[in-house]
This record gives structure tokens, sequence and C-alpha cells, in this order.
């Protein structure tokens, strides 16, 4: 029979303690019967002996049991159950001498008292000592050994009777033992299993009450930092607007006021990328393509890119570039980084700040460090959670995703992140990325319209746009003509496509992209509208989609569908590449999502 281990092995031991107080009110109170029985039968000599003898073991046991309930932590479950089972041992030895009848007179009624006694005792027992089945046993032989053998040993039929029925004793009451053992440990079993549920539940709940705490956390600071560009805008619209009025706008005026809307433009669009991020690593659609990449180039970027920021914020930013050719995803390893040194720049402000590379056998570690107020460590072990936004009150809060974005990009690349962060003194935030075998040029990539050609600057398309929101379709449709193309605007297919025969009546009306809102008024998606503008114009014209829905489901369909989609806030300069390159087709299905 296997043994029980760890907890439920101390919870049965205990339960052996603790039921065996029975036992031990019965050694006190059935010697005195005995006694009495035997007082004008025997010796009284030997019988006051084998009395004396039977309370001091009991005593003994009620002295080891006080002393396990004190200082049971001093000694291991099983120390403890030898004990238990040493003391058990000797008490039955003493009732075993009852049984062998040294103590009673001869005769068939004294051999039926005696086996009526050892019965009791040894019944008694099973529920007491059953939580270990060893000592009932060896409990049950030293009790019923003696008397099986001096009665098989008398010559008269009615002993051996007796001898059988002290055999059928040990078994059928080992037996009970046996089912009682299963019993009780089933029963401890399930409690223990209970209270780990409970313990999960309680988890459980408190992760639902943290994650609620977190998003009401997260609202109230994605509502500050959302109304604060609002407000800018409006600011900056009204400052437009005091310009026009004047009547002579000026180009420096004009590209002052062009600047700040897209700065406050930029920072809006910052928040919203967090958010979109998170959605997309939930819904998986953010594969991470590892290549050879030179380290050197990134950091270079990174620097080039950060350092005006810094400035602005009173901090010093150093890049200690490398030559090192890593193996990584280049885009998403840019996030990483992006969101780090953004962390860094928003919470340890007025501070210096490196970004060096540390080589490890096999590995380089990028490090981000700042000489910033430090993370208590209490607070360590969130600063990874999404939501997580740390009680710093000299420090800007964001939404609490950029640290959370850098874990789950981390763990899609296999990259390990580390924190090292000492209050007073500092954070160093790192990521360990592999070095490449075989360093191979890398491939130049498009990343805004400056990458276009000339003349892809100067095409002009036809194009059908389809929007339900009428500021958003005046104001896209408005910029579409200023580059130059010739727009069938509508909130519905079928106002594009009247649009379009109001064109066609003057002339020529071709359509070389249908640029679609992902949801539209009568739970159209845009999807649906493509699709029935290229019925209309009986040809697959190229299709673009449009959306601000941030939902992992609603965006594994888009990717579902092939269609090349944006993610609103676009920059215009994107917007312009990604019309030229979908009319040109320079999408597949693997590249279909921008944003």
């Amino acid at each position: 029979m296997s043994q029980p281990s760890g907890d439920i092995q101390s919870a049965m031991v205990r339960l052996l303690y603790r039921q065996s107080h029975g036992v031990l009110f019965a050694n006190f109170v059935i010697p005195v019967a005995v006694v009495f029985v035997l007082r004008h039968s025997t010796y009284a000599g030997p019988l006051l002996w084998w009395m004396a003898l039977v309370y001091a073991v009991t005593l003994a046991r009620i002295l080891l049991s006080m002393v396990f309930y004190r200082y049971e932590s001093s000694a291991t479950p099983r120390a403890w159950a030898n004990r238990f089972a040493a003391m058990s041992w000797v008490s039955a030895a003493l009732w075993g001498w009852v049984g062998s009848t040294a103590l009673f007179p001869p005769g068939a009624e004294w051999t039926a008292f005696a086996c009526i006694v050892l019965a009791g005792m040894t019944c008694g027992a099973v529920p007491a000592l059953s939580a270990q089945p060893r000592i009932y046993v060896g409990m049950v032989l030293l009790m019923g050994g003696p008397f099986i053998v001096h009665n098989a040993m008398q010559p008269e039929p009615i002993y051996n009777v007796y001898a059988a029925f002290g055999i059928a004793m040990i078994v059928v009451n080992s037996y009970f033992s046996r089912v009682t053992y299963h019993t009780l440990l089933t029963g401890v079993k399930l409690r223990f299993e209970n209270l780990a549920l409970i313990g999960q539940l309680e988890h459980e709940r408190d992760r639902a009450t943290a994650a609620d705490m977190a998003k009401t956390r997260f609202l109230a600071a994605a509502s500050h930092d959302l109304r604060q560009p609002v407000h800018a805008l409006g600011l900056l619209s009204a400052s437009l607007a005091a310009v026009a009025e004047r009547g002579d706008v000026r180009a420096d005026a004009a590209t002052q006021i062009s600047q700040r809307l897209n700065g406050t433009l930029d920072r809006m669009g910052g928040l919203l990328d967090g958010l979109l991020h998170v959605s997309r690593l939930d819904a998986g659609l953010m594969p991470a393509r590892r290549r050879p990449l030179p380290l050197g180039k990134l950091l270079a970027d990174l620097r080039d890119e950060y350092a005006e920021q810094a400035r602005q914020r009173g901090s010093t930013l150093r890049v200690r570039v490398t030559q090192a050719w890593i193996d990584s995803d280049p885009e998403l390893l840019r996030r990483i980084l992006d969101n780090l040194l953004s962390n860094a720049l928003r919470y340890a402000p007025r501070s210096r700040i490196v970004v060096g590379a540390r080589r490890r056998p096999g590995a380089i570690e990028i490090q981000v460090l700042d000489s910033g107020p430090g993370i208590d460590p209490s607070q360590q072990a969130l600063v990874f959670e999404e939501f997580a936004q740390l009680l710093n009150v000299q420090s800007e809060h964001g939404l609490g995703l950029g640290l959370a974005i850098v874990r789950r990009l981390a763990d899609l690349l296999g990259h390990p992140v580390t924190l090292r962060s000492t209050p007073g003194r500092g954070s160093n935030f790192s990521v360990t990325v592999p070095l490449a075998r075989d360093a191979e040029p890398e491939a130049p990539a498009l990343t805004s319209a400056e990458g276009l050609a000339p003349a892809d600057l100067q095409a002009r398309y036809g194009v059908m746009l389809v929007d339900d929101d009428p500021q958003i379709l005046a104001a896209l449709g408005d910029l579409l003509a200023f580059w130059g193309h010739t727009v069938y605007a509508g909130a519905t297919v079928e106002a594009v496509c009247a649009a379009h025969q109001r064109a066609r009546i003057a002339g020529p009306a071709p359509v070389d992209l249908i640029l679609a809102d992902f949801r539209l008024a009568a739970q159209v998606t845009g999807r649906q509208a493509i699709a029935w503008l290229r019925e209309y114009l009986d040809t697959e014209v190229p299709g673009l989609i449009v959306t601000g829905d941030t939902a992992p489901d609603r965006l594994k369909a888009l990717h579902a569908s092939g269609l090349r989609v944006l993610h609103k806030p676009i920059a215009a300069p994107l917007l312009r590449q990604a019309i030229v390159e979908t009319v040109r087709g320079g999408v597949t299905a693997e590249s279909a999502h921008s944003g």
C-alpha cells in the first residue's frame, strides 16, 4: 500500500492522534472491569501489576499526544507515527498478556470472558488507528496472537473454536481497518482538493478584482490622455479659424499650426496604437519573421528619432552603436525598443538614459538604462501587466500598455526580457537577442510616403469612397481630391454608385480603388461594400479597408479577407503610400495589414 505524501500524510497523522482519545479512555476503564471480575479468581499481585503497567503506558501515550499537539513541526509525520506505533504496540502486548490467560484461572468460561474483552478492544480500535493501517495490524496481532496460540495448544475442541474465533477477529477487523483507511484518505484528499479549489477561486477573484481596478484606472488614464490632444485640436482649430478670419494667412503661421496639429495627432495615434498592438497580439496577427539584421543601424535610428524628445524632457540620451548582427524580426524588435525607450523618457524625466549592447554567449543583451527614480521591488512584478501604472507623481502617466506589449512581443520572438531596478538609482530593462549566424544585407523597407518615387506621387486615380461618418467622408474626400484623385464618395454603396453614374454622364469615370470604412450603417461591413461595388463595376477593383475596430475576432476576420487594412488614425503619408501600393498590386496576403 503506497504511502500518502506531503500535506496529506501530515493530515493523516494528525487524524491518528486526534482519534486515539477513545482508545486511551478505554485503556483506563476496561482494566478496572477486568480487575473487578477477576478479584476473587486469581492472584491479586500479578493482576495489579498488569493494571499499573497499562495505566503507565496510557499516561505515556497521553503525554506523547500533548507533545505532538505542541511541537508537531519539530519532526516529520513519519517520525510522529513511529512514536505512536511504539506506544500502541507496547499497550497491545500488555493486553496480549490477558489474552494468553496468564492472569485467568483455567476454564472455558474465563476464556470466553477474555475473548469478549479482546474483541471489544480490537473492534474499538478500528476507527481510532486506521489512519495508519500498519499500526492497527501490529496492534491486533500483538493483542490477539497470544490468545490464538494459547487456545490452539489446548486439547479440548472448545478451545479450538476460540482460536478460530481469534483468527476471524484479526482478519475481519484488519479488513475493516483497510476500508476505513481508504475512506479517511479519500476524505482528506477531497478536503485538500476543496481547499486548493477555494484557493484558486480566491486567486481568480483577486485577479478579476485587480483587472477590474486596473481597467478602471486605464479608462481614467485613457480619458485624460485622449482629452488632452482633443482639447489641443480644439484650440488649434480655433487658432486656424482666427487666422482665416484675418484674411491674411501667412505661410509661416499656417505651417506652425499644421506642425502642431500633426504633433497632436501623432500623440493621439500613439495612444491608440498601443490598444491596436494588444488586440493584434490577442488575435495572433503579429507573426514573427526573424532574419539577420544589423543591430547598429537599429540603434542609430533610435538615437536619431528620440534625441530631440530627450532634449525636450531635460534628459540626456546616449546610444552606443555596435557592429553586431542579430537574428530577430526588425519591426517587432523595433517596437520593443521603442516602448522601452519611451517608458524611460516618460517615467524618468530629467535623467541620463543610455542604450547599449553587451555580448553574451551566442547572444546580445540590448539594455535601456536610466538614472531615474527606479522601481520599488513590490511593483517590479506588476510593470509588465496590462494597464499597470506605477505610483510616480513626478512622471507622465500613459495607458499602462507599453511594457505589457514589450513582454508579449518578446515572448513571441523568444527574446528574454529582464528588469533590474533599485529605488533612487534608476532602472535597467534588457532584451536578449541571439546573434545571427550569417550576416546578410538588409532589404530596405518603405515606411512612409517619402519612399515613393516622384512618378507615384503624381499618380491620379479614380477612388470610390464609402464611409458613414459625414465628417470623415468630407475630410478624406477633400484630401484625396487635393492629391489629384477623382473621388466618388457616399455614406452607402447606393450613394457611391449614384455619384459614379453622375460622373459617367459627364465623361469617362474610371475606378482604380475602392476605399471603405469597415463598420458602415445598417450592419454593412466594408468587405460587403467592396464586394457589392465590384459587382456593380463588373471587375475586381483593388480594395482598401479603413477601421478603428480593435476587437481580436474582427481583426481575424479582416485578416482572412485578404484585403489590405489600415487602422485609424492614419498618417496622411502612409495613406498615400497604401493607395499607390494597393492600386499597383504591391500588397500580398501576408502583408495585407498596416498600422
